[in-house]
């Protein structure tokens, strides 16, 4: 573990940059990619318009602001998808460990590929390069003795660069960063951290490690070698992930609402979508969780209910998710909505035993057959005959390339 070389590759402006070469007109222009719905905020923006400000999650009115000549660019998920499938395929030439961390994100685990490359820097400007003449695409690429440094050198040369940080350079590298620049750290826990007078990752390693071991337990520890640059964790390829720990859909709506009866409707409609991706991967699920955002945006609660036994079936997680929505009093109209399962079982489905129950197992097996065949809702609720949103317009960042992750794209 102490003499691996890890390659971190991101890539820059993903989606936006996608759409920049599939449309020369939108090159050297700043444009930002958006969801298909009405109701949508940035999902990335080109480095034309970040130089104005604009921003990830920045709502559209807030973005036009920052940047009046804008040019929002509708989201195309296939496209971005089939060239992130390439593009990690195409790293396979290099090594077998390849770990997908995002959809425009990769580890890879050269240690042992330099006996046939040469140097580390050679295999990041072999892919840099590839890359560029096959999807006229830039890409950042960290290199480092773990995971957490390579990923710390990806982001230091941005946009196209190239950064290695070696065993001997460290502490003189990481010492006077700011926490947050450190990937685990989320702005929550950087708080925690300045209340104890942590604010730089030099603090962080030399702060007293039995401190941080009570105030956030085990969590203290790996935090203590954060800070020192040590992280022992592997790359780890598609075919030897641990298996998932949840599957989820969440639905920006196109208006607010506020009636029950159409709140029900969309959380049939996300249960469906929970459900049927479950029944595909043969899992089952004794968590439910509901996620609301209120209209104001900036507003929200989770809550979760633990069964008794798991559950994959579309109705049988709505029912669960209503259950959840009795026990809360909304206080504004509903923005978002999301369905997550988790606390999940791995096993083979087999028919129940009791003739009901058996018939309605068969008709769920019918109906996923016919909408994997022909699309999504082919067959549906009859309550949701009129609704016109399937699902998501923006891909998760947990998207992969294949598994469980690897959610249809519209």
């Amino acid at each position: 573990m102490n003499d691996r070389i890890i390659l971190h590759l991101d890539m820059n402006a993903f989606f936006a940059s996608v759409e920049q070469q599939a449309n020369p007109a939108l090159r050297g222009k700043p444009i930002a990619v958006i969801g298909s719905s009405g109701r949508t905020v940035i999902t990335t923006a080109s480095y034309e318009a970040r130089k104005y400000g604009v921003k990830t999650g920045m709502a559209i009115w807030e973005a036009k602001r920052q940047c009046p000549q804008l040019i929002l660019v509708i989201g195309d998920n296939r496209k971005y998808t089939y060239t992130s499938s390439r593009i990690f395929r195409m790293m396979l030439d290099y090594t077998p460990l390849v770990e997908v961390f995002s959809i425009d994100e990769a580890f890879l685990d050269v240690t042992h590929s330099l006996k046939i490359f040469g140097a580390p820097e050679r295999i990041g400007y072999l892919l840099k390069a590839r890359i560029k003449h096959r999807f006229g695409l830039t890409c950042s690429v960290g290199i480092g003795p773990n995971k957490l440094l390579a990923k710390l050198a990806s982001d230091m040369k941005k946009p196209d660069g190239l950064t290695i940080i070696r065993p001997d350079e460290v502490s003189q590298v990481i010492d006077p960063l700011p926490i947050k620049d450190l990937c685990g750290i989320g702005s929550r826990m950087e708080r925690h951290l300045n209340l104890l007078g942590i604010k730089t990752c030099g603090d962080l390693g030399r702060f007293p490690v039995d401190i941080l071991k009570r105030k956030f337990g085990v969590t203290g520890l790996h935090l203590h070698d954060m800070g020192l640059g040590i992280d022992h964790s592997p790359v780890i390829p598609a075919s030897d992930q641990d298996r998932v720990k949840s599957v989820g859909h969440s639905m920006t709506l196109s208006r607010d609402i506020s009636r029950r009866q159409d709140i029900l409707k969309y959380l049939l409609q996300l249960s469906e979508m929970v459900g049927r991706r479950a029944r595909r991967y043969g899992v089952s699920g004794k968590t439910i969780s509901l996620y609301v955002r209120y209209a104001d945006f900036y507003s929200s609660f989770g809550k979760q209910q633990t069964l008794a036994n798991p559950i994959n079936q579309s109705d049988d997680i709505y029912r669960a998710a209503v259950d959840i929505l009795n026990t809360v009093e909304l206080q504004q109209p509903v923005r978002l909505l999301g369905v997550r399962l988790t606390n999940l079982q791995h096993r083979v489905a087999q028919l129940p035993l009791f003739p009901q129950e058996r018939r309605k197992a068969l008709m769920v097996r019918a109906m996923d057959a016919v909408n994997n065949r022909y699309g999504d809702f082919t067959v549906t609720f009859a309550s949701l005959m009129d609704t016109q949103e399937k699902g998501s317009h923006v891909i998760s960042p947990a998207w992969r390339p294949n598994g469980i992750r690897c959610v249809d794209v519209k």
